[in-house]
């Protein structure tokens, strides 16, 4: 078969559909009010992040005249014209999900933001004082006189526009703006004698100008927010070195052009056509915002003490029956394989291995890659910690981890300081692999432990993400680990591997072979089954292999949670092929893969999604799982994503995601719920 643009869906309009996955989650009446505001504060820094990267590079090729067409044909400004539609749409559905549904449900249990009319006396007075004792110190208008330049603006954060005159007779108005620093809450309490009252921070603002702006006519005033473009790449061949190069990409993201402007609803046409001409905005870039704009500061809401009636029942992480909290980790891992599945079991091994090593005396080396950590990280911490008392300490830290460059790039100081030997990534690649190898001298000699996971060495994201990490002492896996970390430590070709598979080298071939001897089998009358679990599948080269597997009549179960650009369920295509989407109270973000191989079932975890970013411009790794106990469970894993009728959408030919419902042949199941009940039961031990 001929690729041609009908057999893919667009990758953008496809992430699109995923954050409005998201945004049904928030509409869910069934779900508890806070965890809805919290799917729709996601939703809202989705489309910021998405704004940033991906419209931003669209709007940088279409600015090029690029007519360069992507899978389905679409050029950069068809694109932007589709994204544009589709998001206009989907904030205006975000809005009266806040607006008319969440809102008024958040009030009637003790909730509720106030606009400024509906303050009572004592509430006004507490908002003055706290203008005057803080906002009016800390917050910095700034003129605009007519003709004079606009101020720069940090991307991503709110400020308060205002058109004036002064009292001098002057026919021209002037502008100020007044930026709101990250320093103060977007939420202000107010004194109530029950429940919780709030106004807004901008709203404080606005009641107050006159304080900012003594003895001038204000004749309008607006909130407003801007996106920057942050696709910027660091030139790695014209930096001296990785680190610099990134401090400049930072520093050029804070005047890259606008991508999104939005403004409070009810703004004026004077102040609206200013700041579009200021900003060089436009009009398919302007939203029109009819409440709160960055809804993404509602997250603060959800965590407001004494309503836990709003919240889901608490799921706490579970202690893993491989793991005797009262034995080393080192004694655990060489009797036997650990397999975890966070945020079902606790990630405490995982922390405690990095721990143990930097206190253990026959520890000599620990290696690891950090991709994106906690802002207090214990590994980190460790890590120092090991290298302070002498051990070799090696660690990858990715500066091109991106909106968390600066973070890294701080750890990395730190680490160097601590005499931890630190490598900046690899030049032209992101390093995303998740492995940490430490070497420990044994009296059979020395002895190498490794940890290989789906997800960042994150022990905060590790409850809110569902992962796999796979601890074990295989000779061979060892090994390998070792190759692979001199390999990218050294800027060199690896050794050939024994057991794993690593990107941009070989993964992606080794992927199309196992799909192709799933698809030989089939030919030939074999039983061939695939199951996957991702976060997104974008690769033509796979996605054909699929489409060929499924036309041989071999059954593909996919569960990808984000974008998925083939459609299945397409007669002589793609009918033997089932993608579902889960989306619930975890972010679902491991990498599990089977392949029945006839009858051999090949297992595997991976840091790599199926797309050409991972596949080719990255360097992941894909980690076979031979222990039967840990093949047995991945399985389990990915048979349970396919059973699920509570939270699972099955995305159509058409590119559309429908509801998964139960029948007499698939009654209920809930996914994350049954992975939870089974940690619960494993932690009790044997009945």
């Amino acid at each position: 078969m001929v690729p041609s643009p009908s057999m893919y869906i667009n990758r953008e309009l496809s992430w699109l559909e995923f954050n409005q996955r998201v945004l049904e989650e928030a509409r869910d009446a069934s779900i508890p009010a806070l965890e809805r505001l919290k799917f729709l504060a996601i939703t809202s820094s989705n489309l910021d992040e998405f704004f940033m990267v991906r419209v931003g590079g669209l709007q940088l090729l279409a600015e090029q005249d690029s007519g360069k067409r992507e899978s389905t044909g679409m050029t950069p400004r068809e694109q932007l014209a589709a994204i544009s539609e589709r998001t206009h749409s989907m904030v205006d559905a975000q809005y009266t999900c806040l607006l008319d549904d969440l809102e008024p449900i958040l009030a009637n249990n003790g909730i509720e933001r106030l606009n400024p009319p509906q303050l009572d006396s004592q509430q006004r007075e507490a908002v003055s004082r706290f203008v005057d004792d803080e906002l009016f110190t800390i917050l910095t208008p700034m003129l605009i006189a007519s003709g004079g330049h606009f101020p720069l603006l940090v991307n991503h954060r709110l400020a308060v526009c205002v058109e004036l005159v002064s009292c001098d007779g002057a026919d021209e108005p002037d502008y100020a703006v007044i930026p709101l620093g990250q320093s103060v809450n977007r939420i202000i309490p107010l004194p109530s004698p029950q429940g919780y009252r709030y106004v807004m921070l901008e709203d404080a603002i606005r009641m107050h100008l006159d304080r900012f702006f003594p003895n001038v006519r204000i004749l309008d005033s607006t909130v407003f927010r801007i996106l920057r473009n942050a696709d910027l790449s660091v030139q790695e061949d014209s930096a001296s070195d990785l680190l610099s190069g990134m401090q400049q990409v930072l520093n050029a993201r804070k005047r890259s052009a606008c991508v999104r402007l939005e403004l409070a609803a009810n703004v004026g046409s004077t102040l609206r056509q200013f700041l579009q001409t200021a900003l060089q905005v436009d009009s398919d870039h302007v939203y029109m915002i009819p409440g709160p704009i960055d809804l993404s500061a509602m997250m603060q809401l959800t965590g407001l003490k004494g309503f836990d009636r709003l919240r889901y029942n608490a799921w706490p992480p579970q202690p893993s029956p491989l793991v005797n909290g009262e034995r080393s980790i080192f004694e655990t891992v060489s009797d036997h394989v650990v397999l975890l599945c966070q945020p079902y079991e606790t990630y405490d091994p995982v922390v405690r291995l990095v721990e143990e090593a930097a206190d253990d005396p026959n520890v000599m080396a620990i290696k690891q890659i950090l991709y994106r950590t906690s802002r207090n990280s214990p590994i980190v911490t460790a890590l120092k910690r090991a290298a302070e008392k002498g051990k070799q300490v090696t660690v990858i830290v990715e500066l091109k981890a991106r909106f968390d460059e600066a973070r890294n790039i701080g750890w990395a100081k730190r680490l160097e300081q601590a005499a931890v030997h630190v490598i900046y990534g690899v030049k032209g690649l992101k390093t995303h692999a998740k492995v940490c190898l430490v070497l420990r001298r044994e009296p059979q000699g020395l002895r190498r432990y490794v940890h290989f996971g789906t997800g960042n060495y994150n022990e905060i994201t590790s409850r809110l993400y569902s992962d796999i990490s796979y601890m074990t002492c295989d000779e061979l896996l060892a090994q390998d680990a070792v190759s692979f970390f001199n390999a990218v430590t050294g800027y060199s070709q690896p050794h050939e591997f024994t057991k794993i598979d690593m990107a941009p080298i070989g993964l992606r071939d080794k992927l199309l072979d196992l799909i192709e001897s799933e698809t030989s089998y089939a030919r030939r009358g074999k039983s061939a089954h695939i199951m996957a679990q991702l976060n997104s599948l974008v690769d033509t080269k796979v996605i054909n292999a699929l489409y060929r597997a499924s036309r041989a009549g071999v059954r593909v179960d996919l569960n990808i949670r984000g974008i998925c650009c083939l459609r299945p369920g397409v007669p002589s295509m793609s009918e033997n092929i089932r993608v579902v989407s889960i989306l619930d109270r975890f972010l679902e973000h491991s990498r599990v893969f089977y392949f029945h191989d006839n009858g051999n079932e090949c297992l595997f975890i991976s840091s790599a999604d199926w797309m050409p970013r991972n596949l080719l411009r990255r360097v992941e790794l894909m980690i076979p799982v031979e222990d039967p106990n840990s093949k047995a469970r991945l399985k389990e894993i990915l048979q349970s994503y396919a059973r699920d009728t509570i939270k699972g959408r099955a995305l159509g030919p058409d590119g559309r995601y429908d509801r998964v419902h139960p029948t007499a042949e698939q009654p209920p199941h809930r996914h994350q719920e049954y992975m939870y009940e089974c940690a619960l039961q494993a932690a009790k031990g044997p009945v």
